[in-house]
């Protein structure tokens, strides 16, 4: 054993099909998903710790095993523990981006931090006689989130995958061993399911006999079995997943037991309470609407300070005094639960006597690293269904979520299937804590010691041509860091384009190797027309660079030459919260009249605490703010792209945001999110 095992989570008398997969979990972000992808190829799953032992899948009887991705380094002291054995028990593995290198260590292999790191979208080559890409192009585009390389690639192993010039891919086919740097179980890695396919059934020779029972009825039967003859209280927002859930209860449940309450916490969209109402009604459910603005507005929490000791805690400040984003998406989860509670109350409700609903989706759980998703995975960001206090709810079994094992594209069929309208069904979502997540608050510029280093670094890259003529230290890095062909790509950009580059002094959260980042926002900017296909590329090479950058967006307006250097102070006041919610209105409004909110899966507009176009001169204070437009393509929601101009979303659409959010009094400039997830969440916050 390499390190002492934990107890088997493995039950002993569950039936194993003839074609059973084991998905040992690292701590992916995507372990799910995993699962899910191998599932849908008609071969059987289970997710298992990754330090199950080796003895016991074969006694198990799993043809295959799969490990997963995971946040940790192979060789830091926290390093997740495994049973080496897995390696010699003549089952075949697929190992994915950790799993990969942690094969390669197990074979005398090196694994080390690159002065590169890859969060996003790449091509790269594929050796096609390897079984795994059996079939494909020599070049794929695959998902690669990753800090940590391959060095020296373990003896008995043959690279199989290159990108530029790192290992993406290595195997010993003589073993049947397996691994890639990249991720084949995202939609973003464009032939994944073929290369899960190939080593399924070319590989570990599966038959392909399983099928998936209704979901629906499952569910139905989830409900039923945990809500038994109590009431159940589900939280509607009116956006597709609680409203599924809502429906679900509906049809399990007599009406009598199920109450549907929808709580405006003061962070609504322009008229979304009424339209929820509306929409619910016509489903035949009678919802009870709560106005609960200023209890959100002056709601505190209890948090924990010192993650080796549950016990010390403090409570965070009120929530439009708050900048911290983390403190408040737990200030607003742990007060929807109390309003929960005196809801209850005011219809003589015991809580012990009341299950609560929520529509908590796969995505969620993983993203707040919560142990129904995975049990080592990073947390990403706190849901609001997904709080200390939920949590303890589930604990005592006074929670049902349905819909727990689902993505939203899952959701959206069950919707269907459901008979709910179309235009419920493919709304896009709207998260729980609404507008309050889409601003990003802040007392003070957000500016670490590394800053001013990042800040020349970002201006090298864009203006890469004018930097090789002149001798600069972090010159160096940026070669050892890219390709020959990247550094043309580079240079010839910056002689077309014009670029000026701006590193902003905010924080936004990120998800780069598995792990949750807060880092910085670079904004491009010029005086040309943008070329979206040059600043989309460069999206993809600047967090490579600057390691502490997981966000690039474009700033319309003309260039940004000065430096910024601070933010306009900003929390959770009824003006700031005015000013945005036209800002979504009136984008929205525009997506919506050039029919494009159909190809567009999710649209964040965001206010950030920057204010341009001040002479440092004149000391000028910040005093306005600006607006993030973000449209998000994506099927799963744990991976997505942006949309590009004049290709899935027309430059005049763009254009006409712009014009309609300029008019709003105290907006300094627009900009447009370049950002695919991974690097940049799908949320700023």
């Amino acid at each position: 054993m390499n390190g002492e095992s934990k107890v088997l989570s493995l039950d002993e008398h569950s039936p194993v099909s003839d074609d059973k997969i084991a998905i040992l979990d690292a701590g992916a972000q995507y372990g799910k998903v995993i699962d899910r992808k191998v599932r849908e190829l008609y071969v059987d799953s289970q997710i298992l710790p990754l330090d199950t032992p080796a003895f016991l899948l074969k006694e198990r009887k799993f043809k295959a095993i799969i490990i997963s991705g995971g946040p940790n380094s192979v060789y830091a002291s926290d390093a997740p523990v495994y049973d080496s054995e897995l390696f010699s028990c003549g089952l075949p593995i697929l190992g994915i981006c950790y799993g990969m290198q942690m094969m390669n260590k197990e074979f005398d292999g090196t694994v080390e931090k690159k002065e590169v790191r890859e969060d996003g979208q790449f091509n790269i080559t594929v050796d096609t006689e390897c079984k795994i890409f059996q079939g494909l192009s020599n070049e794929e585009s695959v998902l690669l989130t990753h800090g940590d390389s391959i060095d020296t690639v373990a003896k008995g192993f043959k690279v199989i995958a290159k990108s530029g010039h790192l290992v993406a891919g290595i195997a010993d086919e003589s073993k049947q061993l397996y691994g890639v740097q990249f991720h084949p179980e995202v939609d973003l890695t464009e032939n994944g399911q073929n290369m899960i396919k190939n080593f399924l059934y070319n590989v570990a020779g599966c038959s392909g006999t399983y099928t998936i029972n209704s979901r629906e009825t499952d569910c139905i039967n989830e409900i039923r079995r945990v809500v038994g003859d109590l009431k159940v209280l589900v939280l509607v927002s009116g956006g597709v997943d609680s409203t599924v859930c809502a429906a679900l209860l509906h049809k399990a449940l007599d009406d009598e037991q199920v109450i549907a309450v929808h709580i405006d916490n003061g962070f609504m969209r322009k008229n979304e309470t009424q339209k929820v109402a509306e929409s619910l009604n016509k489903l035949g459910l009678k919802l009870r609407v709560v106005n609960a603005s200023h209890t959100f507005y002056n709601a505190t929490t209890t948090i924990t300070t010192d993650k080796s000791d549950p016990k010390v805690k403090r409570v965070t400040k009120t929530l439009i005094t708050t900048a911290h984003p983390e403190e408040k998406r737990k200030i607003i989860g742990d007060t929807f639960m109390k309003i929960a509670d005196e809801v209850c109350g005011d219809m003589n409700l015991k809580p012990e006597d009341v299950i609560l609903a929520q529509g908590t989706l796969r995505p969620d759980l993983i993203e707040s690293a919560s142990h129904l998703a995975s049990g080592k995975a990073d947390a990403i960001k706190t849901h609001h269904n997904d709080t200390e206090l939920v949590r303890q709810l589930r604990q005592q079994g006074r929670v049902v979520e349905p819909l727990k094992d689902f993505h939203k594209d899952e959701v959206r069929v069950l919707g269907k299937e459901l008979g709910l309208p179309a235009d419920i069904v493919q709304r896009h979502p709207f998260p729980g804590p609404g507008l309050a997540i889409r601003v990003i608050c802040a007392e003070e510029p957000y500016m670490c010691k590394d800053f001013a280093e990042t800040s020349v670094l970002l201006k090298l890259l864009v203006d890469y041509a004018n930097a090789i003529s002149k001798p600069h230290a972090l010159l160096g890095r940026l070669e050892k860091s890219t390709t020959p062909e990247e550094r043309q790509v580079l240079k010839d950009m910056s002689i077309s384009d014009e670029l000026s580059a701006t590193l902003l002094p905010i924080k936004t959260v990120g998800v780069q190797g598995d792990s949750r980042t807060y880092s910085y926002v670079a904004g491009l900017s010029g005086n040309k027309p943008p070329n979206w296909n040059n600043l989309m590329k460069l999206a993809k090479i600047i967090p490579r660079l600057c390691h502490n950058v997981n966000r690039v967006a474009y700033i319309f307006g003309g260039a940004v030459k000065e430096n910024i250097n601070d933010v306009t102070t900003t929390f959770l006041t009824s003006g700031v919260l005015s000013t945005l919610r036209q800002a979504d209105y009136l984008a929205h409004k525009v997506l919506t009249k050039s029919g494009f909110n159909k190809k567009i899966s999710q649209m964040p507009v965001v206010l950030i605490p920057i204010h341009f176009g001040r002479d440092p001169s004149q000391r000028q204070p910040s005093c306005q703010r600006s607006v993030v437009v973000r449209t998000f393509i994506t099927a799963d929601f744990m991976t997505g792209i942006p949309a590009t101009p004049g290709k899935q979303l027309d430059e005049e659409v763009v254009n006409e945001m712009v014009s309609e959010i300029k008019t709003i009094p105290g907006i300094s400039r627009v900009l447009f999110d370049l950002t695919a997830k991974p690097p940049g969440t799908t949320e700023w916050e």
